[in-house]
């Protein structure tokens, strides 16, 4: 019920809420200086539930591991928050590494501009585009961007809670990207809602299924806010990442339908995909 009445706010207003809600914990840190450098107040985090630095140390350690990321690697953060991947980044990436982060939520990029100065070689760009669960003061699709970037730019792209809240044509333009500003041998490290036929028979059984709007080729969390939680069937997936010129390399199942926690990387599903 909360939730749905969450998602009756607008963008800016859901934004308030949390600082309004989390108000008295971040006083708190902020006198008794309880918060870690590069650690946004609880107040300002848009980007979903969790330990914030707990999980970016988390997802740092599955991109040396699994995506063979290296010190001197050059890493796009699409929909980067307020910095929860670049955080543990700043103590990974040497002189020769660079990271580069885009977000369509102002608010984030200017937060992290202001506390990564001492750090020449992370960047962090908004790029306003039109979202109903972030953004409604542009006109600006996610569907026809370019990524303002060159070809093969980049060792490894990552987004982390991206593509679940994107439609069907916006998906297919940005893994296009991707590929271009891939280098070859790149990675990505992306998270989905991937609907399998045991992720759908786990959906059928449940009272109140967490995506109950059904379409051809993808799920709705909320009809009035498209963009809210959007899953996708996996060969839906599986065909538009083929197109886009990417191979996917591994796929690991998130526990979001069921899954026992302990057996996940993540609590969406991530797939690994790679620019040949």
């Amino acid at each position: 019920m909360l939730r749905k009445l969450y998602y009756r706010l607008k963008p800016g207003q859901r934004r308030l809420a949390r600082r309004l809600f989390y108000f008295p914990k971040d006083i708190a840190d902020k006198i008794t200086n309880n918060r870690p450098p590069l650690v946004p107040p609880r107040g300002r985090i848009f980007t979903g539930q969790g330990d914030f630095v707990g999980m970016g140390d988390a997802y740092l350690e599955h991109f040396i591991g699994e995506c063979g990321l290296q010190p001197h690697h050059h890493v796009l953060d699409v929909g980067c928050g307020i910095g929860r991947v670049a955080r543990p980044l700043t103590t990974y990436l040497n002189g020769d590494g660079r990271y580069v982060g885009f977000d369509v939520v102002k608010d984030g990029v200017n937060w992290c501009k202001k506390r990564y100065k001492e750090y020449p070689n992370f960047s962090f760009t908004c790029l306003p585009l039109r979202n109903d669960l972030y953004n409604l003061d542009s006109e600006e699709r996610a569907s026809v961007l370019q990524f303002p970037y060159p070809d093969r730019s980049f060792n490894l792209v990552v987004l982390v809670s991206v593509f679940t809240h994107m439609q069907q044509e916006e998906v297919g333009n940005y893994l296009r990207e991707i590929a271009r500003v891939l280098h070859h041998g790149g990675r990505c490290f992306a998270t989905f809602f991937v609907v399998t036929p045991s992720s759908e028979a786990f959906l059928d059984q449940e009272k109140r299924p967490f995506f109950p709007y059904r379409y051809a080729h993808f799920f709705l969390h909320d009809e009035r806010v498209k963009n809210a939680n959007v899953a996708y069937r996996d060969r839906f997936l599986r065909d538009v990442i083929t197109d886009a010129g990417l191979a996917i390399e591994q796929v690991h199942e998130g526990w979001w339908a069921g899954r026992e926690r302990e057996e996940c990387m993540d609590f969406q599903d991530v797939m690994i995909l790679k620019k040949e």
